[in-house]
């Protein structure tokens, strides 16, 4: 007779019975079936991790999360070593939980709490992993700060402190919100001020009125090269009155345009003609400075010279600026080192209505403003030529 049929018969004994044999024992063969009765069923709760325990270092702006397939989370915690426990946010089913903010550089965090099935029955929640490590943390910042009202064509620059060599990646974390439609495009230029910059301009100047925001979710970013994004930045400006000045070195004027009218028109002397390298360079400079007091020096043409109102309109030393010497030729010669000379209460007068980001359209020499004159010349570029000149296909 099998095991199974002399437990039953054991069993209807007993009931029929109606009592338990004392000191009865039953004797259970290797392997028998009582095992897997009596033995505790596993949790049916499982969990996956993200990202999953074992792997390499991560990017501390990686999702990461726990669920719980067939049960429900109780405490998670996330904690890095020695630090509080990072916020996060738990799914109204309670079954995944995600962090709501973006981890730091370098450290090892730790997984506690438990995950519960329907029986009760729960699972510890359990594991570590790591975030990278930079070998070089990197900088940036904007040329426009929150709050300012710019000229309309002020380009946005993002000045780099090193060398980045993923620009493709630095440029996919930058966003630009205009409150009117406005087309353009970023575009990396040569290295400078100790590191890369990347310029964003409109395809035609700015239109007066329109609010931007720009926005570089840069921390956590691989610029390549162990190099990591140090912080996010965002700035919100004003584009401003359309003042355009229009800078003909052969008319030896400088007419100010004010909203499309006129508002100006002064005597002026240019870079001298016959010398390519005191010509005022042709094309659109941009403003980026003003001066009541300026030194100007040159060792090449032996001056040095303290100028009163000066406008700097881009980055090789051209200004519009007074200068009382020349105003004798002041409309009718070009005699300066390429800056544009006024009379005094000609250029104080300029220099009270001027602001950062507005144009000088310089026409007329036969020297071109580009790349050799530094700083901003990406007006100099035609449309196509500037959309070359991002990173992204």
């Amino acid at each position: 007779m099998g095991l199974q049929r002399i437990l039953l018969a054991f069993a209807i004994v007993l009931v029929g019975g109606g009592g338990v044999w004392a000191g009865a024992s039953v004797e259970e063969d290797e392997g028998s079936p009582l095992e897997s009765v009596f033995a505790p069923s596993p949790p049916k709760v499982s969990l996956s991790y993200q990202p999953p325990a074992g792997g390499p270092p991560i990017g501390p702006k990686t999702e990461i999360s726990v669920t719980a397939k067939d049960g429900e989370l109780r405490d998670v915690a996330l904690t890095p070593a020695g630090g509080k426990a990072v916020p996060g946010t738990l799914a109204p089913d309670r079954r995944t939980w995600i962090t709501s903010e973006p981890l730091a550089y370098g450290t090892t965090y730790t997984w506690s709490g438990s995950a519960v099935d329907v029986d009760g029955k729960t699972v510890p929640i359990a594991g570590t992993f790591s975030t990278v490590k930079p070998s070089k943390q990197v900088r940036a910042t904007f040329n426009i700060g929150d709050g300012r009202t710019v000229g309309v064509a002020a380009p946005i620059l993002l000045q780099f402190n090193s060398h980045i060599e993923d620009r493709a990646a630095a440029e996919r974390a930058l966003s630009i919100e205009t409150s009117v439609p406005t087309e353009g495009a970023w575009g990396w230029l040569p290295d400078e001020g100790g590191g890369s910059r990347v310029f964003w301009r409109p395809r035609e100047y700015w239109k007066s009125g329109t609010e931007v925001k720009v926005t570089a979710n840069l921390f956590g970013v691989s610029y390549g090269a162990g190099a990591y994004g140090t912080t996010d930045l965002s700035t919100t400006f004003s584009i401003g009155r359309a003042l355009v000045t229009k800078a003909d070195v052969n008319s030896h004027q400088l007419v100010v345009l004010r909203d499309g009218q006129e508002v100006a028109n002064y005597p002026a002397s240019y870079g001298l003609d016959s010398d390519p390298n005191r010509n005022t360079r042709s094309g659109i400079h941009v403003i980026t400075e003003k001066f009541t007091d300026k030194r100007m020096r040159s060792e090449q043409y032996g001056y040095d010279v303290m100028e009163k109102w000066a406008v700097r309109m881009s980055n090789n030393g051209e200004f519009i600026h007074a200068n009382p010497q020349t105003t004798g030729v002041q409309g009718s010669s070009n005699v300066s080192h390429g800056c544009v000379n006024l009379s005094t209460e000609d250029a104080k007068a300029y220099y009270d209505m001027a602001m950062y980001g507005d144009p000088v359209e310089v026409t007329g020499s036969g020297v071109n403003l580009s790349a050799r004159d530094g700083d901003i010349w990406a007006w100099t570029l035609d449309w196509p030529k500037w959309q070359s000149l991002s990173a992204l296909d």
